[in-house]
């Protein structure tokens, strides 16, 4: 405890100085620089400088580097600091000062946007090229993957490799992928080695090794054109989802490609929207919606859909 009196006093003598307590009003609630403090305070920058040295010894500031930028802001270590600067800060809020430099740091935060909004303002038909070529593609689907629960089990029906096993391990409590090939099963494990919150299990979406009401949520994605009767594997998903659980299809639309009947074992040749929702209403889902997914130019296969089914 001797060791906290000399820290108490330092923070009031830091006090002491009216330019000291400005400068910690207006970076209260936001990180400054040197240059934004000397236009809010109207100060030079040797002095608002010498004075961040005084409040930052004095355990007062916190300082954060961003590039070739210092940006300071309010920082309390010990209750006492926070009684000290409730006190003085209502002691400062009816100084003529106080109205000016909230004026002033107005100005300025309005400024730091002036330069993206002019970007944006002139840049906004090049921007998805700008963003891709920064960012790449995939980076907005992998982080709405984020919005899933992370109490959620979710089961990937007809999983394949484990492609979207993978990609939902992160985000949900349990993944459970389910596939009638033991051989992608060995893929899938071999692709999702790092996830520990995954389980492999063999078996056909007709009858699927799952209790009832197992899964929050499922996903069958470009297997429904697999199964002989897509109802029946509907039905089967409807059995293992919770109450209010849904299922997301992700298939091709209606097309034309006999040969994919030998070469790859489809049994249907895509499926039309009304189809879609008809099959999920047979099935036993209240609420369904079916959308196309936007064509990648690169692709040389069937266009996509994404119908979502809400179990009653």
């Amino acid at each position: 405890m001797p060791a906290a009196a000399p820290l108490l006093l330092d923070s009031l003598s830091a006090l002491a100085d009216a330019t000291r307590c400005r400068m910690l009003a207006v970076v209260e609630d936001y990180e400054l620089t040197v240059s934004e403090l000397c236009t809010v305070l109207q100060l030079p920058q040797s002095t608002v400088s010498r004075q961040l040295k005084v409040l930052s010894d004095a355990g007062w500031l916190a300082a954060r580097r961003d590039g070739t930028s210092r940006y300071y802001t309010l920082a309390f270590q010990d209750d006492s600091r926070g009684q000290l600067w409730r006190i003085t800060r209502d002691q400062l809020a009816d100084r003529p000062s106080a109205a000016q430099d909230v004026r002033r740091l107005e100005r300025v935060l309005k400024l730091r946007t002036a330069t993206s909004q002019r970007f944006f303002a002139t840049s906004a038909g090049q921007w998805d090229l700008v963003r891709d070529d920064l960012f790449g593609r995939d980076f907005l689907s992998t982080a709405l993957l984020s919005l899933l629960d992370d109490t959620w089990v979710v089961g990937d029906l007809g999983c394949g490799t484990g492609v979207a096993t993978a990609a939902l391990a992160p985000h949900v409590g349990r993944v459970i992928g389910v596939d009638a090939s033991e051989e992608m099963l060995a893929s899938a494990k071999t692709r999702a080695s790092a996830h520990r919150n995954i389980e492999w299990r063999v078996g056909t979406l007709e009858a699927l090794p799952l209790k009832d009401a197992t899964l929050d949520a499922a996903v069958m994605m470009l297997v429904l054109h697999h199964v002989p009767s897509p109802v029946a594997a509907l039905i089967e998903a409807g059995r293992v989802l919770k109450p209010g659980g849904r299922l997301l299809i992700v298939d091709m639309t209606t097309h034309h490609h006999e040969e994919y009947r030998q070469q790859m074992g489809h049994v249907w040749l895509g499926f039309g929207d009304d189809q879609m929702r008809k099959f999920l209403t047979q099935a036993g889902f209240g609420k369904s919606a079916v959308t196309h997914l936007p064509e990648d130019p690169s692709a040389n296969g069937p266009g996509l859909f994404v119908a979502v089914g809400r179990k009653s």
